[in-house]
């Protein structure tokens, strides 16, 4: 995942520092970032270099080598923390620092955070960047990517150093034209966000993939959204509609930049508790088409509930997600 030039994971140093100037911070940086990229390129490009013929070979012969490692740059992982929904909320401080110290790399925070005020906001960005994490989304009610709370929204989100604004779910009026009015909100949000440097996406849930008039609502947002909405894949609940994650993500390249990696038995008795890696995903062909088709920039755990504590249960499903991803 590109996330930005250094400048971007700065600390927060001072807390007295104004929303405003410091949202304007954050937008130059993300700007500053872009033209440092373009004056790179530029001035590759404009010093000529002699090479002598053994120079050019092996130059050459290191070419595709270090594109090889670049393709294999490894896809940080983050905790979707409505896994420990109890425990954020008796102390959110405490509870993103103990997700930090299992070895998580990001988190994306849910609905509360947007009834943060200011000042909360500022610090818990210094404590993410005081533990070296990112926060790579939220998750949002639809009523947050309203036309009257995209202002807040964009300066809820540039404040914790996030990139994408997601819509968590919606409850369309029914039939197909629902599905495009949803699809017509989040195009909206986009055009309203995208200039702040911010990205728009939409999480599934089990009915986004039950055919409504012989065709999946995941297909109308699909196809009736801006190809720069990313498309967040929560697996488990693909798969609980009989759907196949892979031919989704195959079928979408580019636009899955993220998933929620909860499992799902087919078991009555199961269902959403069992654990990363427990249930009837298949992850290592999932990551595969993920990363060679989805354009996928980070992974989110995440569970509704297991047989141990939630913090328990976050450390195991990230322990789980390590021994199946580099297998």
């Amino acid at each position: 995942m590109a996330l930005g030039p250094p400048e971007l994971r700065a600390r927060i140093s001072d807390a007295s520092e104004s929303p405003e100037s410091y949202i304007e911070k954050e937008q130059a940086l993300r700007t500053k970032g872009n033209q440092i990229s373009v004056i790179f390129r530029y001035n590759s490009a404009m010093q000529p270099h002699t090479l002598s013929r053994r120079s050019f070979l092996a130059f050459s012969a290191m070419f595709p080598c270090a594109l090889s490692v670049r393709a294999a740059k490894p896809i940080p992982v983050g905790l979707e923390l409505y896994s420990v929904r109890d425990e954020l909320k008796k102390d959110p401080e405490g509870t993103v620092r103990a997700v930090a110290h299992m070895g998580y790399q990001g988190v994306e925070f849910f609905a509360p955070y947007f009834e943060w005020s200011e000042n909360q906001t500022k610090q818990m960005r210094k404590l993410l960047d005081d533990l070296g994490i990112r926060c790579f989304s939220t998750h949002n009610g639809s009523s947050y990517l309203s036309a009257e709370n995209t202002s807040r929204a964009r300066d809820m989100n540039l404040i914790l150093g996030s990139k994408y604004v997601v819509m968590a779910s919606a409850d369309p009026k029914p039939g197909l034209d629902g599905w495009k009015t949803v699809a017509d909100t989040l195009n909206l949000a986009a055009d309203q966000l995208e200039s702040s440097g911010l990205k728009v996406g939409y999480h599934n849930h089990q009915r986004e993939f039950i055919p409504v008039e012989n065709q999946r609502p995941i297909e109308i947002l699909a196809k009736n959204t801006k190809p720069s909405i990313m498309l967040q894949l929560d697996v488990g609940t693909c798969l609980e509609a009989g759907s196949d994650p892979v031919a989704w993500i195959r079928t979408n390249p580019g636009r899955i930049r993220s998933l929620h990696l909860k499992d799902w038995s087919p078991e009555p008795a199961k269902g959403f508790t069992v654990l990363f890696g427990e249930g009837a995903a298949e992850w290592k062909n999932i990551f595969e088409a993920a990363e060679s088709a989805g354009g996928v920039e980070y992974y989110l755990i995440e569970q509704e509930g297991s047989r141990f504590t939630e913090l328990d249960t976050a450390r195991r499903c990230l322990q789980s997600f390590q021994l199946i991803h580099s297998a």
